[in-house]
């Protein structure tokens, strides 16, 4: 079994980490859950979109966003590869 700073969970060659716990675009991912974080906020039936209530198309906006969200974030925080 391999010992050192190499051998450590999430380290790699070295013993440092390869970027930082923190990003500030990681902040854009509470945007969905602050949009359904109260529910009274949406918790009614109109308007309807295609007969479907705004509680329920409400929240599939979100979902459909937050993924979106997501992938921004994803590809706003991965590392530069050095060419």
């Amino acid at each position: 079994m391999k010992t050192g700073p190499s051998s450590k969970p999430g380290a790699r060659g070295g013993g440092r980490a390869s970027r930082p716990a923190f990003h500030p675009w990681y902040l854009v991912l509470l945007i969905p859950f602050i949009a359904l974080l109260w529910p009274p906020f949406y918790a009614h039936d109109q308007p309807e979109v295609w007969g479907i209530p705004f509680f329920y198309w409400y929240q599939f906006l979100w979902f459909l966003l937050g993924a979106f969200i997501t992938q921004i974030v994803h590809v706003a925080t991965r590392p530069r590869s050095a060419k």
